[in-house]
């Protein structure tokens, strides 16, 4: 393939992926996808918004051996930002000091954020590189999300080279124990309303009697 033939999602479908695929059965599908402009390699508003209302993702990495390495980072809703149409980023909060992200990307800067809305069956893949960046006080309060009590150690920044949005199949649909809490709160909220109603038409029909 020439250079000018490349698309967006060479990134993930390698000329082997692609030999599987063709040996499976997908691969046309997948040419269709890749003729009709690939993956989107940009933030578009409506991952600016499916980024900003996740309260957790998870960050692959490899070392330069290419020994993979997925971490956890959560925080509250919004603390993984968009910078701008190609960047996002996130204050590190301080954890269990291991720095193996850290590490790898220091070796080898590609790295993979797959982000998952488990209540609305959604995921995100995103293929980049990214870097970490030590001392700068004024990103560091640009990320930080107010008045969450963690301590930010350091700040990642992630260069964004395709992503992709899955299909929700075998998805398991969970909830946020804060949503089930609102929506609890909103139900009681209701049913006193209700009550309420009921109470007063009783009254009403026993003045009429």
């Amino acid at each position: 393939m020439k250079m000018s033939d490349a698309v967006s999602s060479d990134i993930a479908f390698t000329p082997t992926v692609k030999a599987i695929q063709q040996r499976k059965g997908s691969r046309t599908g997948y040419a269709r996808m890749e003729a009709g402009g690939s993956w989107q390699t940009q933030v578009t508003p409506a991952l600016q918004s499916f980024v900003e209302a996740q309260t957790s993702f998870f960050l692959g990495t490899a070392n330069a051996d290419g020994q993979p390495y997925i971490q956890h980072r959560g925080g509250p809703r919004g603390f993984l930002r968009v910078i701008d149409s190609k960047t996002l980023g996130f204050a590190d909060f301080s954890g269990n000091r291991q720095y193996i992200s850290q590490g790898n990307l220091a070796d080898n800067p590609k790295a993979y954020l797959f982000l998952i809305d488990y209540a609305q069956q959604r995921r995100i893949k995103i293929w980049g590189e990214a870097r970490v960046v030590e001392g700068d006080a004024d990103l560091t309060a640009q990320l930080m999300p107010d008045g969450y009590s963690a301590r930010p150690e350091q700040i990642m920044l992630f260069t964004i080279t395709a992503w992709d949005a899955n299909c929700p199949q075998h998805i398991p649909q969970r909830f946020e124990a804060a949503d089930v809490e609102a929506a609890l709160a909103d139900r009681d909220d209701r049913i006193r309303l209700l009550e309420l109603e009921v109470a007063r038409l009783k009254a009403d029909l026993a003045t009429l009697r």
